[in-house]
């Protein structure tokens, strides 16, 4: 998978590592590397989390890393198949009447285990 911000591209790969690429140079700028098996999705942050990349994985592990230092921030491994797709939720979550999400503070992921899940980055609790 890739995406991108205009300026670089992050990739996942079955070699299980992100890296991250300059568009106009085509020359890596950083590796990622904790996951142990395939990463199947990348997503750049936004906002708040402008300097962080969302990554799911065949190892059942999301995770969030800073783009500055390359090192992991969090991870949520909650999910008991592989993750096929993460994203930064544009939307407001509720939990026991608290509004948490709206502002990159939930991501969500889904997975073969046919679930999709909601996770508080904020929170050592995590799942949602």
């Amino acid at each position: 998978m890739v995406g991108g911000n205009g300026y670089t591209i992050c990739s996942g790969s079955s070699d299980k590592t992100i890296r991250i690429w300059d568009i106009e140079t085509t020359k890596q700028l950083n590796i990622f590397k904790g996951h142990t098996d395939y990463v199947n999705s990348v997503k750049y942050g936004s906002n708040e989390l402008l300097n962080t990349i969302l990554s799911g994985s065949s190892d059942h592990s999301v995770r969030l890393w800073d783009i500055r230092s390359g090192q992991q921030i969090q991870m949520f491994n909650e999910h008991t198949s592989l993750v096929h797709a993460v994203e930064y939720s544009p939307f407001l979550i509720k939990n026991n009447d608290e509004v948490i999400g709206g502002n990159s503070n939930v991501i969500c992921s889904g997975s073969w285990d046919n679930t999709i899940r909601f996770w508080d980055i904020r929170s050592n609790e995590k799942e949602l």
